[in-house]
């Protein structure tokens, strides 16, 4: 029954190439978001021929929605014969800026040793195209087959996804009376299941000076040298407690597990967006952008508490230190349970297909499975799909058609586990 599954999937693969290709040609960059209502209108109008229901939804108002760039997802449904229970594919549709060192055309999706490259063919339009390809599959060679399986293409994952799937679960459309099992096709590498993910704790601190003339540094106060404070602290102290921290979760690298902190940015003093020379003057402000990852174990407060601490202490201190803390972004660590049907089931495909174990891991940074668990509740969620995680937003990015041949095998054999076994479950 399976091989029939997997034989139908096999002479699909031309299908899949080219509808992988056809979603890259899309510049989808995010930011500003371009081309996302195109993007979703060629996934819409190929699911809508082969019987899916479809809606466009527009995310209206989240973060970076306008007129030139709207937040537009797409959501196709496909009823089954009988009621059962739903299977959920949510893939994001944007990618991040092309940038430089590219041998190939990011968006022409160029066919080289059996692999696709382009923007996005990797993280994770190549996933998307693996879920669709695999549902279709599954509908042609089960076409009695119970509840329902459910297609998205969302916005703005690279930017926190608050115009994608945040937006959606708001409206209801990860409820669990409406979705069972999701499955995010994100490239963790075929043969693992990514369970969840660390948390994330972005905050900016802003250090505060005195302006004067830079001939006369002595009659202001230098916020940039506050702030030299601040990372003498993070050097000294914070940094090193970090590297204490270990978790049992299993993240992926290596060095992830642990507790770890970004200085994503500095600016200080006078603007850099002139020409000429800058005056002299002591600069009165200087912030810093800091990310903050965090473990399973350790509780947010905490996380928040150790910056806080130090920057308590230097107040206390250091003559003249002032500051404001404002935080930007927080997303608790998550993690499926391995015994959870969806685990279970993409284990199993990938023991089959690919004959070995499944490795179960977890992601160093967040996706959208943060927004399915905190706003929708729904915790039979994991991501799986094709694609080396390592390539994901570098210069010649790939995907391999066999991986994706491959993934699209396991997310068929999961639908039919997850629909068919309930059906065979009903009945016993």
């Amino acid at each position: 029954m399976l091989d029939s599954l997997y034989h139908r999937l096999e002479q699909k693969e031309d299908d899949l190439i080219a509808l992988t290709q056809g979603l890259i040609r899309f510049p989808t960059i995010n930011p500003p978001g371009e081309a996302y209502g195109p993007c979703a209108r060629f996934i819409g109008e190929r699911l809508e021929k082969r019987g899916f229901a479809v809606q466009y939804i527009h995310a209206h108002g989240t973060p970076g929605d306008n007129d030139s760039y709207p937040r537009i997802n797409i959501i196709a449904r496909y009823e089954g014969k009988t009621p059962g229970p739903c299977i959920h594919f949510n893939s994001h549709i944007d990618v991040v800026e092309v940038g430089s060192g590219w041998t190939k055309d990011p968006f022409a999706g160029e066919i080289e040793d059996g692999k696709i490259y382009g923007r996005g063919a990797c993280d994770m339009k190549g996933g998307l195209a693996a879920s669709i390809i695999a549902a279709e599959a599954f509908i042609e060679q089960f076409p009695d087959f119970p509840g329902a399986i459910e297609i998205s293409g969302t916005c703005d994952e690279e930017s926190g996804g608050y115009g994608g799937v945040a937006y959606l679960a708001e409206q209801g459309f990860f409820a669990k009376d409406r979705v069972d099992h999701v499955i995010i096709p994100e490239p963790l590498n075929k043969d693992r299941i990514c369970l969840g993910h660390r948390g994330v704790w972005w905050a900016e601190i802003e250090t505060h000076g005195h302006i004067a003339h830079g001939s006369m540094p002595f009659l202001g106060d230098c916020a940039i040298r506050h702030m030299g404070a601040v990372m003498d602290q993070f050097e000294e102290k914070l940094f090193p407690a970090l590297a204490q921290k270990r978790t049992d979760m299993p993240v992926v690298p290596e060095g992830a597990r642990q507790s770890t902190l970004n200085i994503n940015s500095i600016h200080g003093g006078q603007s850099e967006d002139f020409e000429g020379l800058p005056a002299p003057c002591v600069p009165d402000s200087c912030r810093m952008v800091i990310d903050r990852r965090f473990l399973i174990e350790e509780k947010l407060d905490e996380v928040k508490g150790e910056v806080k601490d130090l920057l308590k202490s230097l107040e206390q201190d250091r003559a003249s230190f002032s500051y404001t803390l404002k935080d930007l972004f927080e997303v608790q660590p998550t993690m499926t349970d391995k015994h959870q049907p969806v685990v279970k089931a993409v284990s199993k495909g990938i023991e089959d297909i690919l004959g070995k174990e499944a490795d179960y891991v977890i992601s160093p940074g967040t996706y959208d499975q943060k927004h399915i668990d905190r706003i929708g509740q729904l915790k039979d969620c994991i991501a799986y799909g094709p694609g080396i995680l390592d390539l994901a937003h570098q210069p010649d990015e790939y995907v391999g058609i066999a991986d994706m041949l491959d993934s699209a095998k396991v997310m068929a054999q999961s639908i039919h586990s997850l629909l068919q076994g309930s059906k065979d479950n009903a009945k016993s």
